[in-house]
């Protein structure tokens, strides 16, 4: 498939061509054609390096613009082709790898389809005819690791490559302008974006950077767990927290006291807001960045977080209340804001005013005011609230309750016509009663104001490429108490562990719910100071489905494993 000059000249620029589809913007092409003329490299590359463009896409417009077919997932070889043939170097050096041979004709996947020495070799070399392809670098270099080398990951070989381009670094840097100018570099700039690029790759929320004695460790939670990454060389501490403190828009210098910003970007195609957080710690400083998916709108949607249909149609009743008080309670990271949000977009609608004061906003809503707490000037929960009430808006969102001045505007707001959410940190739901009321909110307002508490937690799901039957012992199900009618028959599932969910035997994570709506036996009770305990047992009777139980039901739906649930509702 010979390509010639006099064809690739008449064709429009590759910048150009991508600009014109929509997938890289004029700013963003200036930047890469200006960093393009430090480094020499291709735009493509440099594109998918500063994150503005993924590298799918990069390879699919690559293909149109050569007209030369890219690598397809089918072509994906299940075992290694012409093994002992090509060295690892040569490979590793020309970035090409074997995936196709068939009636004397070898099929290989490159980053540059053009490069005709290539091509020249191998051919020469094994005497076959030599059809290219165009393939992602990163895809190559991971196919020519796990079928001929060492299974090194790709961010360990750009990391290798950064060190020996930084290797004079030292661990600290105290000039501050040094400082900027060390973290301005392209290396340090790639190995960022890459951390970054690669948590969202393999799904994760959460980004940790944590500096330790002996290293510099970087982790990544997963679907709630953390997982170790390769990490940079600890002398590139300094550059790493620098970079992003100043892609974050904070303050370099300040080491000592704990910083928080945001940084707005385009990662793999897809608009992404990381919230930053910086803490001084013994050995430097640690940086927490939250990973906020601006382009999957839905995440607001209720029946996608997990809901049951009955609990689905009680929630929905209770949102639909003129006035009261909807409390959500769980440990941080349990999905609670996110189910806010959903309540919310289902009553979003041009006859309702929607305000909410949060810390901090984490995802923007179209038609609802949102309010960013800030303690330093005196906008506090409170505070916000007490004025919001000022603004006559039909549905308020406080992000947590945390003292007793909130409370009983929240409670006094509801009680004046107004729908009120907000979270509350306790174990289960009935404990949120008792909670505000040991806050010293008095018992009767409660009540009064009080239309409904959901408890939640987030379940692992099991991955659905290696999801495997298992016979748990009986002795085990008797131990947990797992319901089982006399002459039900139940179907257990867990992971096998695959390429598709990184070994974990999970993908995604679903909610677990407790409901407890409050009608007059449970207001009986908190007239009468009963305690959380007698609150539940009241709750059960009446038929309220315990978070252990929520779970043992999607275990019976194949959804999740035992183990799952038993990590989960430990504390419940």
């Amino acid at each position: 498939m010979a390509i010639r000059l006099a064809d690739l000249t008449k064709r429009k620029r590759f910048g150009e061509l991508l600009q014109e589809q929509g997938l890289v913007s004029e700013e963003e092409l200036k930047t890469a054609l200006d960093l393009q003329k430090e480094t020499q490299e291709k735009i493509g590359k440099i594109l998918v390096d500063l994150g503005y463009l993924s590298e799918k896409d990069m390879v699919v417009a690559l293909s149109q613009h050569l007209q030369i077919p890219y690598l397809l997932d089918t072509d994906y070889p299940a075992v290694p082709v012409l093994e002992d043939t090509f060295s690892l170097r040569f490979m590793k050096q020309c970035k090409f790898v074997p995936v196709r041979f068939e009636n004397n004709r070898l099929t290989v996947a490159m980053i540059d389809p053009l490069d005709s020495a290539t091509l020249d070799s191998i051919q020469l070399f094994t005497g076959y005819e030599v059809q290219p392809l165009l393939g992602a670098e990163s895809e190559i270099l991971d196919m020519i690791e796990k079928y001929y080398g060492s299974a090194a990951s790709t961010l360990g070989r750009i990391i290798e490559g950064i060190g020996e381009d930084v290797e004079s670094l030292s661990e600290e840097v105290e000039d501050i302008e040094q400082l900027k100018d060390l973290a301005s570099e392209a290396p340090v700039i790639r190995l960022v974006n890459l951390l970054i690029s690669k948590a969202i790759e393999g799904r994760a929320s959460d980004i940790h950077i944590e500096p330790f004695e002996k290293d510099l460790k970087v982790r990544y939670r997963i679907d709630g767990i953390l997982h170790d990454v390769e990490s940079p060389p600890k002398k590139l501490k300094a550059a790493v927290i620098s970079r992003v403190k100043i892609m974050a828009k904070l303050n370099i210098a300040e080491r000592r006291m704990p910083q928080d910003g945001r940084i707005k970007l385009k990662v793999l195609g897809r608009e992404i807001d990381l919230r930053v957080s910086t803490l001084p710690t013994m050995y430097g400083e640690s940086v927490v960045m939250r990973i906020l998916d601006r382009s999957q709108g839905t995440v607001y949607d209720l029946t996608k977080l997990g809901f049951s249909g009955d609990h689905l149609e009680a929630v929905d009743r209770i949102i639909s209340r003129p006035h009261g008080i909807f409390l959500v309670t769980g440990p941080t990271g349990s999905g609670k804001t996110t189910t806010l949000y959903g309540a919310l977009s289902k009553i979003n609608l041009p006859d309702k005013k929607i305000i909410t004061i949060e810390d901090p906003v984490e995802y923007q809503i179209d038609g609802v005011n949102q309010i960013h707490v800030n303690p330093q000037i005196g906008l506090t929960f409170a505070r916000g609230l007490r004025h919001i009430v000022r603004q006559d808006p039909d549905v308020i969102m406080v992000g947590e309750i945390r003292d007793l001045e909130t409370a009983e505007i929240a409670i006094r707001a509801a009680l004046t016509g107004h729908l009120v959410f907000s979270t509350l940190h306790t174990n289960d739901a009935p404990g949120a009663i008792t909670r505000l009321v040991d806050m010293g909110a008095e018992d009767y307002l409660i009540v009064s104001s009080l239309l409904g508490v959901l408890a939640q937690r987030l379940v692992r799901v099991i991955c659905s490429h290696c999801k495997v039957e298992v016979r748990p012992e009986p002795v085990l199900l008797q131990e947990i108490d797992f319901p089982l009618a006399p002459g039900e028959v139940v179907r257990f599932y867990e992971g096998g562990g695959c390429d598709k969910c990184a070994r974990t035997g999970f993908m995604g994570r679903l909610g677990i719910f407790e409901l407890l709506p409050v009608d007059d036996e449970i207001r009986k009770l908190t007239l009468a100071n009963a305690d959380t305990n007698s609150i539940k047992k009241k709750a059960v009777q009446l038929g309220m489905r315990t978070l252990r139980d929520d779970g043992w039901l999607k275990v019976k739906q194949g959804i999740t494993a035992l183990s799952e649930i038993l990590r989960v509702t430990q504390d419940v």
